[in-house]
């Protein structure tokens, strides 16, 4: 039999339309709890810290959020991510069944944590404070709205008044909401329009950062009228707490966060543009400490601020819930895995990170 070099070229090209599964997936919605440890997400509420809270008294605390039980302790603290997540998506992060999820960059605080989330590298050089200065490294957003298809498609609603820098929002040309004030617009929505008068008239303790709650009924009725293909909810309020060493408040953000993002899920279910084809996935920007005192902070002195999580859900991900055995997933990850659910190759100088491909295959 003689082969030709045509034989060959059209045997290559059968092979590769062959090998190429086709995903569901069309949107992706990435979410962000600020700070929030791997120790609540798996193990729920922790009772010596939960005796720290003078402003609640130990058992109107204990009654909302302990059972002894620890199965039904996180589910309580987290019932979203421990009814519908566990049972339909894959949770890492659980360092006791030997699944570790860890950041590569050195500063273990907020705006290294994003940096390295959202480019997939980390730059210990350059970004090692939370100052306001406009990231020089592109991110996964920037690249997905570079792309002729998504352009324009693109959002993040966040509470840090940070993250137009981190975004870069000048040069990426995504839009970037945030801060403490009113939405601005043409033919605002009726629920937009309340929004607007009770940022206003709201006391907010966090000074410059937007209430969550702001944060997330903004963006989803941008979601609702504008359909972007990739959105970014960045939460804050679980470091803040914590910081401020409000351990019951930090609980009731995380609580009330698990039910935005219920609702969202419940919202991207009902939507013909998003039904069945969207991918959400959860994570934060650092760990943080362990003990009494260490719970409240993070950075390069605590030893633990390096230990994160994640979690997936849609269509392209097998259900296999709680990941067990010996994995070592990194925050740098996160950005090219994004982008491969929508069948992209994020490529950028700035990218280390591969994509976690049992979020795909399950293996």
């Amino acid at each position: 039999m003689k082969i030709t070099i045509n034989t060959i070229l059209f045997c290559l090209v059968m092979f590769s339309v062959q090998g190429q599964i086709k995903q569901k997936t069309e949107n992706v919605v990435l979410v962000t709890l600020d700070g929030f440890r791997w120790q609540e997400l798996f193990h729920g509420a922790d009772s010596s810290l939960m005796k720290q809270q003078k402003q609640f008294k130990d058992s109107e605390l204990k009654n909302k959020y302990w059972r002894d039980d620890l199965s039904e302790r996180r589910k309580t603290l987290l019932p979203f991510i421990w009814t519908v997540i566990a049972r339909e998506g894959q949770l890492y992060g659980n360092r006791q069944l030997g699944c570790k999820v860890n950041v590569t960059n050195n500063q273990w605080f907020s705006y290294p944590g994003y940096n390295e989330l959202l480019t997939g590298r980390a730059d210990n050089e350059r970004i090692n404070s939370n100052d306001k200065i406009y990231n020089p490294n592109k991110n996964v957003l920037e690249f997905i709205n570079s792309q002729p298809e998504y352009k324009g498609k693109v959002a993040a609603f966040t509470s840090w008044d940070v993250f137009p820098y981190i975004i870069n929002d000048k040069r990426s040309g995504v839009f970037v909401s945030t801060g403490n004030f009113p939405i601005k617009g043409v033919n605002l929505s009726e629920k937009e329009i309340i929004l607007n008068q009770l940022i206003n008239a709201l006391p907010n303790p966090l000074g410059d950062v937007r209430l969550d709650a702001f944060t997330f009924y903004y963006g989803l009725e941008y979601m609702k009228k504008h359909k972007p293909r990739v959105m970014y909810f960045a939460f804050d309020e679980t470091d803040d707490f914590a910081h401020a060493g409000e351990y019951a408040a930090y609980l009731n953000s995380a609580n009330y966060t698990d039910r935005f993002i219920s609702e969202l899920w419940n919202f991207l279910q009902s939507d013909a543009q998003y039904k069945g084809k969207t991918t959400l996935i959860i994570s934060v920007d650092h760990g943080r400490g362990v003990d009494a005192e260490s719970w409240k902070h993070h950075g390069q002195k605590i030893a633990e601020a390096d230990q994160i999580w994640m979690a997936v859900i849609g269509p392209d991900t097998k259900p296999m819930g709680e990941i067990k055995g010996d994995h070592q997933l990194y925050q740098s990850q996160i950005a090219k895995t994004l982008a491969a659910f929508l069948n992209i190759n994020y490529t950028s100088t700035s990218t280390e990170g591969v994509v976690v491909k049992s979020m795909f295959t399950g293996k």
